[in-house]
């Protein structure tokens, strides 16, 4: 589950991967730091700060624009000339944009209006990774950071033999094998990846916080969860409401797959009683099961559609499924996409060259250059994802007339939640208004459809919320570094209710084991975005006025529904979220009840199922 959207707020400094992989060079620091020590002489007022914050957006827009295009150029000529003009734009952009992060908090000290303290704490908030002031220091840090991300990179496993697979190889295996054996082996396999790296984090740690404390932070968690307008222990809190609502449909999940899974491989294997050995959920870190719906899906009832087939019969290419999405926003009234979106997105994989095929949202120069970067396969899953895509180019659109510091999504679970939302709209009644099917199938056969989404989506939740909070305990100390593994695991079963199939040691590191460990890269974003899709989805539904079960909604054709939509992405980051998400919703308050009524149908055939079951763990 990755962001897909790209703008220029959103991969400034706030890009871990490539602030940790370039750092500051020597003559950057010389030529944009000295200017920083002479205006600390004095005393700052108001109008300093005004001045500070026009002259950084007008530099990072600068300078974000020409990282953009040749981030966009390396990642469609994939050569080691463009690696270096990427690599040596994103260092003049991020290097300026941790700079101004760093000289934002002299302001502190200044009672600012809103709109300039609201600028102020994003280009504060805006780092994930703060450094401490020493150079020395910073330097450590940067290598460090680099050394994670290279050894996970580099990772793979091999066998006795000496046949070596890469973490590709190691998911298809887990994916697609039966064999309960060889699934362990793979699972422990990638995990010796991971200890290596025990000794650096720790130090990481030490060293972000130092940079966490130097901003005004108690540790790097608090930072991370003070970007959320609110108290970080306010935020903690909210966090564990959300999943008080949701917990219910996930055991009554865990509960049905577990006692399938037990059946299938047998009780030595899969227990009927407790948590699930992780091995056998069909993904490297079980955060999503859909590989295993073979053997959970409902056997009473077929799925009554094959997307991918009617596309094919259909004669549709790439550009055209692109087409069929571009007419899902000018149905709700937004508008067409500019020509440039057609002549500049890659939508093919180029059969010349080497390209990033992963799904991409681009937005590149702030005047409407959007584009998408995706290897489109004519399929189901693609057709969702084009319009999920097109989901991030109308947000970034919307809030692209804002200030620099703007640009953005409300907080940054909305851009993902975005584009899920509208890939919710992709329902058998769509397919009918846009001549894919000749009518709605009977509802009886949505059992299918929601099994495996909520494989994928109420699985993912636990999974989406614990990363983080593992993360928290050790930024605060609460988690020592002898207790790193310990308490991974335990909140792997507090949470999830699955369990390491093999015993693990504090020798071993698996929390390093999932790149956004070693990446640094924030994970709550993942958990609040699959949250707000459903609560998006409901209200737009709402608006609407569709009627009958939330599953089988869609808002295309509706107009109403897209003004409301783009009122709220307009806004951009310009307010707190909870103000974007009354613009949209009509409350402020994250609610994951939609997902029970998305769900609805699935949660009455699992408690069928689950009647003689003894669930929870």
């Amino acid at each position: 589950m990755n962001m897909h959207a790209l703008s220029r707020r959103n991969i400034a400094w706030s890009a871990v991967s490539l602030t940790v992989a370039l750092g500051c060079s020597s003559a950057t620091r010389e030529t944009t730091q000295q200017p920083m020590a002479q205006v600390r002489e004095a005393t700052p007022t108001i109008e300093d700060a005004r001045a500070f914050i026009e002259s950084s957006e007008q530099r990072l827009e600068e300078l974000g624009v020409k990282y953009a295009r040749a981030s966009w150029i390396q990642a469609n000529f994939l050569t080691h000339d463009t690696e270096i003009l990427a690599a040596e734009a994103a260092e003049a952009y991020i290097s300026a944009g941790v700079e101004l992060a760093t000289g934002a908090a002299r302001f502190d000290v200044v009672e600012l209006p809103p709109d300039l303290a609201r600028k102020m704490k994003l280009l504060k908030l805006g780092l994930t990774m703060p450094a401490p002031a020493d150079p020395e220091l910073t330097a450590e840090l940067t290598r460090i950071a680099t050394g994670m991300e290279s050894t996970y990179g580099r990772g793979e496993f091999c066998s006795e033999e000496g046949e070596c697979i890469n973490l590709d190889d190691m998911t298809q295996i887990l994916a697609a094998s039966r064999d309960p054996q060889e699934l362990l082996r793979i699972w422990v396999g990638w995990r010796t990846i991971s200890p290596p790296m025990r000794d650096q984090y720790v130090r990481f740690v030490e060293l972000t916080n130092a940079g966490a404390n130097e901003l005004g932070f108690d540790d790097v968690g608090s930072m991370w969860r003070s970007n959320y307008d609110m108290e970080p222990n306010e935020f903690t809190r909210e966090l564990d409401r959300l999943w008080g609502q949701v917990r219910p449909l996930y055991v009554a999940l865990h509960c049905h797959v577990r006692d399938r899974l037990s059946e299938f491989y047998g009780e030595d294997v899969v227990p009927r009683q407790g948590a699930i050995p992780a091995h056998v959920l069909g993904n490297m870190w079980a955060q999503s099961w859909t590989n295993i719906y073979d053997i959970v899906a409902p056997t009473e009832v077929a799925e009554s559609y094959d997307l991918t087939e009617i596309l094919r019969e259909n004669e549709v290419d790439e550009a055209e499924m692109v087409r069929y999405a571009e007419r899902f926003f000018t149905s709700v009234g937004l508008e067409p996409l500019p020509e440039t979106f057609w002549e500049r997105s890659l939508l093919t994989r180029p059969a010349d060259r080497d390209v990033v095929c992963h799904a991409s949202a681009w937005d590149v120069d702030n005047n409407n250059d959007v584009r998408i970067k995706m290897c489109i396969a004519i399929n189901a899953e693609d057709f969702q994802t084009i319009h999920h895509e097109l989901g991030h180019n109308y947000y970034q659109r919307a809030y692209g007339s804002q200030p620099f510091l703007y640009r953005g999504s409300a907080n940054d679970g909305f851009h993902e939640a975005l584009g899920d939302a509208i890939a919710l709209s992709v329902t058998p009644k769509y397919l009918v208004r846009v001549g894919l099917l000749e009518s709605e199938p009977d509802a009886a056969a949505d059992l299918g459809l929601l099994m495996r989404d909520a494989l994928d989506k109420i699985a993912f939740l636990p999974f989406g919320l614990l990363v983080d909070q593992w993360r928290w305990r050790v930024f605060s100390g609460s988690v020592a570094p002898d207790e790193y593994n310990g308490a991974w695991w335990t909140l792997r079963e507090e949470y999830q209710g699955v369990t390491a199939p093999v015993e693990r040691t504090e020798v071993n590191f698996d929390p390093g084991a999932k790149y956004h460990i070693p990446g640094n890269t924030p994970y709550t974003r993942y958990f609040l975005a699959s949250i707000l899709q459903f609560q998006f989805h409901r209200a737009l539904c709402e608006v609407a006025g569709e009627e009958g079960p939330l599953n089988r909604c869609t808002i295309y054709g509706n107009e109403a529904a897209g003004r409301r939509l783009n009122q709220m992405m307009e806004m951009g980051v310009s307010r707190p979220w909870p103000d974007a998400l009354e613009a949209l919703t009509g409350s402020p308050e994250m609610d994951a009840t939609a997902i029970i009524d998305y769900f609805a149908p699935l949660i009455e055939w699992l408690d069928e199922q689950n009647a003689e079951r003894q669930c929870g763990w």
